[in-house]
């Protein structure tokens, strides 16, 4: 059975867990801080069955902040210059 494009969210591993860990808190997060948080997201990313769903919606969505599909907003925009 094939994933529809609005399904993929129903499979993904970071399902319940706390946006905090995929977004920024806010702007006074320290950057050793961003660094960890986003370890943990892209760990729970890493072992995602739709990952690169996911980062394909950001991407069409051109998300501009967040882990998505294992990728912060940096990478993305490093994806989409090359």
């Amino acid at each position: 059975m094939a994933i529809t494009p609005l399904q993929w969210t129903d499979s993904a591993a970071c399902r319940g867990s706390e946006a905090a860990l995929f977004y920024p808190a806010d702007s006074s997060e320290r950057k050793e801080e961003r660094a960890e948080r986003e370890r943990m997201a892209k760990r729970i990313c890493g072992g995602c069955s739709v990952r690169e769903d996911c980062l394909q919606a950001a991407m069409a969505r051109h998300e501009t902040y967040g882990i998505w599909g294992g990728l912060n907003e940096f990478e993305r925009r490093s994806l989409l210059r090359n």
